[in-house]
């Protein structure tokens, strides 16, 4: 059964608003088998790879904002470490676009979770930021 995704994961994946040609890969075995197959693409700067825990996921200063999340059994988005969820949103938000969506299972199959409120904190945040530092001399 190896390479075969689930019912459940299948019905995720067809949910998805994707594009002809985008895949989804969520098993560390999995992206490290896509990464031996597109060494020619990585090796343009167009595609990357990477996998992290979401609660300790930051952009690097060279990457662009995404236009879409997936999470699918995540335990900071499912209930299972509440702890971590409001963390989790805020780096998620950080890491789209302005029209950019999160998409998590639980749905039929799949639904929107909504981040304006961590939008909005994070331009509280920014403008929280400059504040400070106008009035530091």
């Amino acid at each position: 059964m190896e390479g075969q995704l689930s019912k459940r994961l299948a019905d995720i994946v067809n949910a998805l608003p994707l594009a002809n040609g985008i895949r989804v890969h969520r098993s560390p075995k999995a992206i490290q088998q896509a990464i031996s197959s597109s060494q020619a693409e990585l090796e343009t700067g167009n595609l990357s790879y990477r996998q992290v825990a979401i609660a300790e996921f930051d952009l690097g200063s060279n990457e662009q904002r995404f236009d879409i999340a997936i999470a699918v059994r995540v335990g900071a988005l499912d209930g299972r470490h509440p702890e971590i969820e409001k963390l989790s949103l805020l780096k998620i938000a950080r890491a789209l676009t302005n029209t950019g969506k999160l998409f998590i299972d639980g749905g039929n199959p799949l639904k929107e979770r909504p981040l304006d409120e961590f939008r909005g904190l994070l331009s509280f945040l920014c403008i929280s930021s400059f504040l400070y530092i106008s009035f530091v001399n």
